[in-house]
């Protein structure tokens, strides 16, 4: 790849091995076209087509990839984003994606469905920030989260994956079976079943 020469149909196969001395791991990527600069790791690269990468903990499959930044630090993804995290067990699927691998902080955006293989929790939203070394999933706007018999739903929430906790605000409820409950905040212990709620508290409970 010479200057900024577009490799068109580069075999739908293609495949590459990138070592990143920053972060100590190996980019493996394929596409069906892309475009970069060769021997400038601070210049963009863009896969179109099928566009597929792989790093130690992280899968993406996306219309389009962009790599950029310093040893390749981000990974922007457009267009039907797929994912998964093999460290964290969650798998994702949303229309626009970016991942910083230094602080394993991935931004999804766009009808967000979020899935927690682990902890059998589903969650939807139009943005969700999931910090990969504490394992927390930060959550806004239409948010839906859904766990044995419970169904959440709020505009705001944070999803402590390790410590099973969800925390919600900004009109929040649960329906758990035929009860519903309702409060300014309500705060939820996916392991035991706590529900804790707090201001304005209201709600109907079925014998």
């Amino acid at each position: 790849m010479r200057g900024n020469q577009t490799m068109n149909k580069i075999f739908i196969f293609l495949l590459c091995l990138i070592p990143t001395a920053l972060f100590s791991e190996e980019i493996q990527f394929k596409a069906d076209s892309m475009t970069g600069v060769s021997g400038s790791k601070t210049d963009e690269t863009k896969l179109s087509g099928n566009a597929f990468v792989k790093t130690s903990t992280m899968e993406i499959k996306a219309d389009s990839i962009e790599l950029s930044g310093d040893d390749f630090r981000y990974i922007t993804a457009e267009g039907n984003v797929k994912g998964v995290n093999s460290e964290s067990q969650l798998d994702f699927t949303c229309g626009r994606m970016k991942y910083d691998r230094q602080t394993k902080i991935a931004q999804l955006e766009d009808s967000v469905h979020l899935i927690d293989n682990a902890n059998d929790v589903s969650a939807d939203a139009q943005l969700i920030e999931y910090n990969q070394n504490n394992e927390t999933a930060i959550m806004q706007i239409g948010i839906t989260l859904k766990q044995k018999d419970n169904t959440c739903t709020s505009a705001y929430a944070i999803y402590r994956k390790k410590a099973q906790m969800l925390e919600m605000s900004g009109n929040p409820k649960i329906v758990q079976g035929q009860d519903t409950f309702r409060a300014q905040e309500i705060t939820l212990n996916l392991e035991n079943q706590e529900i804790t709620l707090d201001g304005r508290v209201r709600g109907t409970v079925t014998d």
